[in-house]
Formats: C-alpha cells, sequence, structure tokens
C-alpha cells in the first residue's frame, strides 16, 4: 500500500476516520483498516433538508401551491411560479419561510406556507449482514458506529466485529470503505468512529 499517498488524504480530513478510494471498477473494492486514531463526533442539523427528503409543502388556501416534493440530488426543488429553489441546509420552517417569500413578491399577499418531512432519506444510514435487525436508521448528532450497530439491534452471534465496514460516497460521488475494529472499540482499545448521514455499515460473518 502507498502508505504516503493515505497520509495526506489524513491530514486533509482529520474528523474522517481513513478511506481508500475504490477502484473504477464497480466491483473492486480497496479496504484499509481504521488507524484508531482519535475522532471527533459529527455535529449535523437533524432537522435540516437534504438530497432524497420527501416533504409536503401546504400554502393555505392554495391547492395549486400545494403538495409533496422530493429534494434532488442538487437540492433543489421546481416549484409552481417560483422555478428550480435551492432548499438543501434549510430546516422546515426556514425552507417554508423563503418559499412565502418568493411567493409574497410577486403572486400572493401575505402566503401562509408550511412544509410538512414525510422522509428524510438524508438523514438515514443502513446497517447491513450480522445485526439483529438490518435496515435504514434515523441519523442523529453526534452518532457512532457502535451507536449505529446498536440501533440494528447489536451483533449476532456470527458477526465479525474485528471487520465491520464502512462505506461512504464523498461529495464528488465516490465512495470510500475502511475496515472498523469494533470489538476494541467496545474494549476501549480504540476511539470510536463518527458516521455520517448515508453511511452504509456491513457487518460481515466471522469464519470458523
Amino acid at each position: 500500500m502507498r502508505r504516503g499517498r493515505w497520509s495526506r488524504r489524513w491530514r486533509l480530513g482529520p474528523a474522517l476516520v481513513a478511506l481508500a478510494l475504490l477502484g473504477g471498477c464497480p466491483t473492486t473494492t480497496h479496504v484499509r483498516r481504521s488507524t484508531g486514531e482519535p475522532q471527533r463526533g459529527v455535529q449535523i442539523d437533524e432537522l435540516a433538508l437534504g438530497p432524497g427528503d420527501l416533504f409536503e409543502v401546504r400554502v393555505f388556501g392554495e391547492a395549486d401551491l400545494s403538495g409533496p416534493y422530493r429534494l434532488s440530488s442538487d437540492g433543489t426543488i421546481d416549484y409552481p411560479l417560483i422555478g428550480q429553489m435551492k432548499l438543501e441546509g434549510l430546516d422546515p420552517h426556514q425552507a417554508a419561510a423563503e418559499i412565502a417569500k418568493r411567493l409574497a413578491e410577486k403572486y400572493l399577499k401575505h402566503p401562509q406556507v408550511s412544509i410538512l418531512v414525510k422522509e428524510q432519506i438524508s438523514r438515514k444510514i443502513t446497517v447491513t449482514g450480522k445485526v439483529q435487525k438490518p435496515g435504514n436508521y434515523p441519523f442523529v448528532s453526534n452518532m457512532t458506529i457502535v451507536e449505529a450497530i446498536a440501533a440494528a439491534g447489536g451483533f449476532t452471534d456470527l458477526a465479525k466485529r474485528t471487520a465491520v465496514r464502512l462505506t461512504r460516497t464523498g461529495s464528488d460521488g465516490m465512495q470510500s470503505t475502511d475496515e472498523i475494529d469494533v470489538k476494541a472499540i467496545s474494549n476501549g482499545e480504540q476511539p470510536n468512529v463518527p458516521v455520517r448521514p448515508g453511511d452504509i455499515i456491513e457487518v460481515p460473518e466471522r469464519l470458523y
């Protein structure tokens, strides 16, 4: 392994676990084991809207302006009269206020707008493999890999706790995977590892 390359990536992102980029071929995964260096918690506004989130816009007395919307990959929606609006990073109250402001500029007097979030895909993590309850789980601020596995009911008897894979998609669309020794974390031998919305945690089966 070209350690110099990865050491430079670590200095650029100290809050992240050292990650290895997937190769160009989708069937090839390069995995790097966790270094065990100290990690910082990830502070993320749990209410902020993100790509893929589904919500309902309600404008009082305006049925044509009310309805469900899903935030696109670039964080926008195509809203009647207004056109494309970027709402990523806004909480529901802020997003409703922005829509009301834009409507009031040209179209309505004192519009009353509210937003009801239906599904927050951008604020979920996925836990698969040898856990009690594989599936998608809500992300909360400062969530760690241990807490994520606990949310999925914990390990099964067949779980390989020393090689849990954490896969993350970066802002450039590239995926990276890190292999985490969760057993060492639980024993206090390594620091815990923060997770981010959209992370995929895979618990493999141990070999006899």
